[in-house]
């Protein structure tokens, strides 16, 4: 059984959803206030899901230049920086947590901008031989069981000897065009374990209607891309036969494009149901709903509800 203990956290986007903001920060590094308490960047708080899922190296796939942002921030503070913070030994904790985490990171450039499969690609050296956790730079996952989401996906793809297994939702139809949506047979639905017949890019409803409805969910309903994937290096050969023949969607490298290629060359490529919810802070909306999710989640989850409470009341009286 091939242990999982690499992850690839994708964060070469040019955050054009979210400027301005995003000209004076990458949108990786926004800041939002973690379930523990502690404000955070965003890629801090993914990185955190993939460590605290069994990950022991992490690649992060930038544009060019940007290592060194992360390579600032993902240290331990100099003696000089720590009388500042003399009592607070929650802040000398945090710092070595900070170092910790940059020694599991290295990094990949993307260099020109051809899509999410083409960053994916770029992280080929780092995997080796072995199987990868991939995930979004720009999404948070909140589990509602024990399990981390991505957790979720390892045990399965190891204790199964998986080839590969993508995370879904199952998901409405008229959301449709903003997830690669997958057809599934299933293996052990009780559990939201199907095997994968069909991958598509943001199919039309006509589309999904007509070729990837998956037995056993409700009518209007399939499976949607949670955003987290357990690979074997097998998809870098996918990758590269796009890449080699130029084969694009909207002249990009898609990634939904070789998790199809993928899946019709190995044996068992599964999905699994995640047992949580995913939210994208590369959108403003996402942003707010993401932080909201956190606070809801985590130890001020009372204060929260209270001020919401509060906030509501005012809005009503107005």
């Amino acid at each position: 059984m091939a242990k999982v203990r690499k992850a690839v956290i994708t964060a070469a986007g040019r955050g054009t959803r979210q400027y301005p903001a995003s000209v004076a920060v990458q949108k990786e590094m926004f800041p939002l206030v973690d379930r523990d308490g502690v404000a955070k960047p965003v890629i801090q708080i993914i990185g955190e899901e993939a460590i605290a899922s069994g990950i022991e190296e992490i690649c992060i796939i930038t544009q060019p230049g940007e290592a060194k942002q992360y390579h600032d921030y993902f240290r331990r503070m100099t003696n000089d920086e720590a009388r500042y913070f003399r009592g607070k030994d929650w802040a000398i904790l945090e710092s070595e947590k900070l170092g910790a985490f940059g020694d599991r990171i290295s990094f990949a450039e993307q260099k020109t901008p051809e899509g999410f499969g083409h960053a994916v690609y770029q992280a080929k050296e780092f995997v080796g031989n072995e199987p990868f956790l991939l995930m979004l730079g720009d999404h948070v996952y909140v589990s509602t069981i024990k399990d981390r989401c991505a957790l979720q996906l390892i045990k399965v793809f190891e204790n199964y000897m998986c080839d590969a297994i993508t995370g879904v939702e199952p998901t409405v139809e008229r959301l449709l065009h903003l997830f690669g949506t997958i057809k599934g047979d299933p293996i052990d639905a009780k559990k939201g374990i199907y095997k994968a017949e069909l991958i598509v890019e943001k199919p039309s409803i006509d589309y999904a209607r007509e070729n990837l409805v998956t037995p056993m969910l409700p009518a209007g309903n399939y499976l949607a891309h949670f955003g987290i994937h357990v690979f074997s290096p097998a998809i870098f050969d996918s990758l590269e036969y796009l890449i080699k023949n130029n084969v694009r969607e909207k002249g990009e490298i898609q990634l939904t494009a070789a998790q199809e290629h993928m899946r019709q060359h190995v044996s068992k490529y599964w999905v699994v149901v995640t047992q949580g919810q995913r939210y994208d802070t590369g959108i403003p909306y996402g942003l707010m709903e993401t932080q909201l999710a956190l606070a809801l989640n985590g130890i001020h989850r009372t204060e929260i509800c209270e001020a919401i409470a509060r906030i509501l009341a005012m809005q009503v009286r107005s």
